[in-house]
């Protein structure tokens, strides 16, 4: 091994464990006592495996604004990517809307929550879906559907139509060609595109803050009670992420095929 190589090697190593050691300090505190989390110098590991935070989040049900996030991230990510799909081919292949609709419907995305946030409050309470997983399901898949829409359209443009030609041809209509032979297709771009679409939804903080209570309050809204003037809570902090990494976890892993092909699809044309 050349010594360039083996500085390389090193770089990367360096690299990777500055961006695991994060991960690394909140796996650690999910196990530590209070003494060993605010010990000077730090505790690097510690003296045993404090459990103290895991039994104090399933006493107290915290561990359901996990199970809360997955229902309404996954349930939010499904129907965005179905309709947005359909959306997606019908402004692809037929122009519809025009030329600049498509531009138009990724500017709403830019729109900050903060700005809407509390006239959808407003309108939620009206309609009685504060605090109900149809009312956060709704309002996410929403604010999901022109990044899907714009995302799926450019895959479409990509799909050859004498495929589709071929397909009508054959007796296929717009609904069997869209799901039998252009969505083959897009896959990896399809998959790529709901990884992002879900850890948007997982992840997403003001909205759930403002329009839920108790019933389905999300795991991010669970965390930020743990901040406080007083005390912060930190051992209960690395529990809940570590459970809150989990799902992101197996999402990524399963799809991680899809997703460097994917972002990658029709990047290069000609």
């Amino acid at each position: 091994m050349s010594p360039r190589t083996a500085l390389r090697y090193l770089l990367m190593t360096a690299v990777t464990l500055v961006f695991l050691f994060p991960i690394y300090w909140l796996f650690i505190c999910a196990f530590k006592t209070p003494e060993e989390i605010f010990a000077s110098p730090p505790v690097w590991w510690p003296q045993g495996l404090a459990l103290n935070a895991w039994t104090q989040i399933w006493r107290d049900d915290d561990w359901k604004g996990v199970v809360n996030s997955l229902v309404i991230a996954g349930c939010s990510t499904a129907v965005a990517m179905l309709f947005g799909t359909m959306a997606a081919y019908s402004l692809a292949r037929f122009r519809t809307g025009g030329e600049h609709l498509a531009m138009w419907i990724i500017s709403q995305r830019l729109i900050p929550p903060i700005a809407i946030v509390f006239p959808v409050f407003i309108l939620f309470a009206w309609a009685g879906l504060v605090d109900t997983y149809l009312g956060l399901i709704l309002l996410y898949t929403a604010f999901n559907l022109p990044y899907v829409i714009w995302m799926m359209r450019g895959y479409i443009e990509d799909v050859p139509r004498e495929l589709e030609e071929a397909a009508l041809v054959d007796g296929c209509t717009r609904p069997q060609m869209l799901f039998r032979i252009v969505f083959p297709v897009v896959r990896t771009g399809f998959f790529a595109t709901a990884v992002f679409t879900f850890v948007f939804a997982w992840n997403e903080f003001i909205m759930a803050l403002v329009l839920t209570r108790t019933q389905v309050a999300t795991y991010p809204v669970i965390m930020a009670g743990y901040f406080n003037p007083q005390f912060t809570q930190w051992g209960r902090i690395g529990a809940l992420s570590l459970i809150a990494c989990l799902p992101v976890f197996f999402v990524v892993a399963l799809a991680q095929r899809y997703l460097v092909r994917g972002l990658s699809l029709g990047a290069v044309k000609g």
